[in-house]
């Protein structure tokens, strides 16, 4: 239960000859001196109609319910008649899971009280297109399997998922970044509050269709991670068949060092995160790694490590501490738990301004259900609680010396001897090096503890869904259909010109296609083409437009009206909001303006600003100019009114 962390030795010498340094001063050397490594697990929601397995529809967000359900989890045995230590960790924490259910967006399916559908096809094949975009080669035969999931976010208490393509990669600079496989799968339940023994989830995108998309762990450094977090998700998003917003996409990060083992990043939803996180997760393998030299300095290994634990309520019944105080009147008792020479090592820095201290808790935190801070408070940091003479009662009650630590946590029994033997769990696998966990992204750059990291004994075949066979004839014809990739698009618009503020956006959007349509096959000009479709839309989607309600056609005809030389640059802001309007249309736009007409029009204009005497002589080109684009704005370029007016 305790996920003994696999990893190589290395010299004590080693360990004290490097510090980390803080996050900006880091080089690429340090990262390689510290043998950094990273990998990503990238979940992307598709954009189709129905949900996975059932027919439910998707896309429906709303935290309006119906119903509530109330469950409790429990382990089952795998395949092989074991248990995963996951599963047994999330046991241990005897949650009640509430789920609130929408009866619009759920049925019984969710419930496990109907068996699945097949597949949906759709979804099947948004995930056959990004496997050929990431190169990877798509199986034969798609077999569905359960992955157990007793956190609860899904009430069936398994996932349903499946492997569609391996072995790809994609191009990063002058190397590739390895793509392990694409998995399809049914996404989570929302969750809406996790306190005490009680969680809560909203069930509205519970089912919806969501790959995820795993890489080796190529990424050398913590900003390499953000690229190609960025450039994976840009990639799915040229295919236009991906959600996008809040949630849509997120981010499992895999970090390790040299001696030390994989942790699990969980969820990471901004990308910009990346960095800073992973920056502190290698410190802190690091920082535990150091300190388990310390500790086989100090003679405690995983055979000699020693800790002793009492109930102390009685001794601390009038303290002034106030967690404490309110604990001992809400007839809570309170438990300490002696770690043999360890004193001092509590404060051990572990992450930026983080200690190792922080890693009992958060284990009293999440599996013992003590989620009110402090749940713990400690000797090596005694000034800030109790009494001296209070924590000198204590340490004699425990049997504990000057070389000892001592931890104090306060709850009712049950939590509390829970509390007792993580603390006592988590200080022996110092004793080992780093854990492995899956571990929450934190506001401030830090991780904390989520759960023991999933083995392979969760996963197990699924028998209520048969295999599916993709034929080599469905995989090519939609190789043929393939759009271009992320890469090759901004490769291409750097060759033709289009301002690098726009490149990457505009790759991204659901315009790309067209753009290549207006500089091929329109002859349009490219820096002109990016204006028309990424400058103005993002002007006019920043004053609260909403630009996607205008169809692709209708932009398509935006742009054939430049073309055919009815629309300038001035006049496409104005264009694109008469689109918004839907009275924009191409028949009904006059025909380009003949030099002979231009000339006219600035004739009239000239004689009717002359005709006005109260104007000073100098002032009329200026009033001229004024009035002649009255007429022809959006018609002709300004510069050639300016031009033949100054000419004149």
């Amino acid at each position: 239960m305790s996920g003994r962390p696999v990893h190589k030795r290395i010299t004590r010498s080693r360990m004290l000859d490097f510090s980390f340094k803080p996050f900006e001063e880091m080089t690429a050397e340090d990262y390689a001196t510290v043998g950094f490594k990273a990998g990503l697990e990238v979940h992307q929601q598709l954009l189709t109609r129905r949900k996975l397995f059932c027919r439910c529809p998707t896309g429906r967000y709303d935290k309006t319910y119906h119903a509530e359900i109330l469950r409790h989890m429990r382990p089952t045995l795998s395949e092989l008649g074991e248990y995963d230590g996951t599963a047994l960790m999330e046991f241990k924490t005897r949650k009640e899971i509430i789920y609130r259910i929408n009866k619009e967006t759920v049925c019984t399916y969710e419930m496990d009280d109907t068996p699945p559908f097949m597949m949906d096809e759709e979804a099947l094949d948004i995930s056959i297109e990004i496997c050929l975009m990431a190169g990877l080669t798509v199986v034969d035969e798609v077999h569905i399997a359960r992955k157990q999931y007793l956190d609860g976010s899904i009430p069936t208490g398994f996932q349903r998922t499946a492997i569609i393509g391996l072995n790809g990669s994609v191009p990063f600079g002058e190397r590739e970044i390895g793509i392990s496989h694409l998995s399809l799968e049914e996404d989570s339940c929302r969750e809406i509050s996790d306190v005490g023994h009680r969680r809560t989830y909203i069930t509205d995108r519970l089912g919806m269709p969501l790959i995820e998309l795993v890489t080796h762990p190529d990424m050398r450094t913590p900003r390499e991670v953000e690229k190609v977090a960025n450039l994976l998700r840009r990639m799915m998003r040229t295919t236009t068949h991906v959600r996008r917003g809040p949630g849509s996409t997120r981010a499992d990060t895999n970090v390790s060092v040299e001696g030390g083992t994989r942790a699990e990043i969980k969820g990471v939803c901004r990308t910009s995160l990346m960095p800073l996180l992973t920056y502190n997760e290698a410190r802190r393998q690091w920082n535990l790694l150091r300190l388990r030299e310390e500790l086989h300095r100090r003679g405690i290994t995983e055979d000699t490590f020693q800790s002793q634990s009492a109930d102390v309520t009685r001794i601390v019944r009038k303290t002034l501490y106030t967690p404490i105080e309110q604990a001992v009147a809400a007839n809570q008792v309170i438990k300490a738990v002696r770690l043999v020479n360890w004193a001092e090592l509590l404060r051990w820095e572990v992450q930026t301004a983080t200690f190792f201290s922080r890693e009992l808790s958060d284990r009293v935190r999440v599996i013992a259900c003590l989620t009110t801070l402090p749940n713990i408070i400690h000797s090596d940091n005694p000034s800030e609680n109790i009494s001296a003479a209070e924590w000198k009662e204590i340490k004699r009650a425990v049997e504990a010396t000057e070389d000892d630590a001592v931890v104090l946590v306060w709850g009712d029994e049950q939590d509390t001897e829970t509390a007792v033997q993580e603390i006592v769990i988590r200080a022996r696998e110092a004793t080992i090096g780093v854990p492995s966990e899956t571990r929450q992204a934190l506001r401030d750059g830090t991780t904390g503890f989520e759960r023991i990291l999933p083995g392979p004994d969760r996963m197990y075949p699924d028998t209520d869904l048969p295999p599916i066979t993709i034929h080599r004839e469905r995989v090519e014809r939609m190789r043929a259909n393939l759009t271009m990739p992320f890469w090759e698009r901004v490769r291409f618009y750097q060759k033709l010109g289009v301002p690098e503020g726009y490149i990457t956006r505009l790759a991204i959007s659901r315009y790309a296609p067209l753009f290549r349509e207006a500089v091929e096959r329109m002859a349009l000009d490219p820096v002109l083409a990016s204006y028309a479709l990424y400058q103005v839309p993002k002007e006019l989607e920043r004053k609260g437009y909403a630009v996607n309600r205008v169809s692709i056609e209708t932009v398509r005809d935006l742009l054939l009206s430049i073309a055919e030389g009815k629309l300038v640059r001035e006049g496409i802001p104005d264009a694109w909001k008469k689109a918004l309007a839907g009275s924009f249309s191409r028949e009904q736009l006059p025909p380009p303006l003949s030099d002979d007409e231009l000339n006219n029009i600035i004739k009239k204009a000239t004689a009717a600003v002359r005709s006005n005497k109260m104007f000073d002589e100098s002032n009329i080109p200026v009033l001229t100019i004024a009035e002649v684009m009255k007429s022809v704005r959006g018609r002709i370029p300004g510069r050639i009114v300016v031009e033949k007016i100054k000419t004149r």
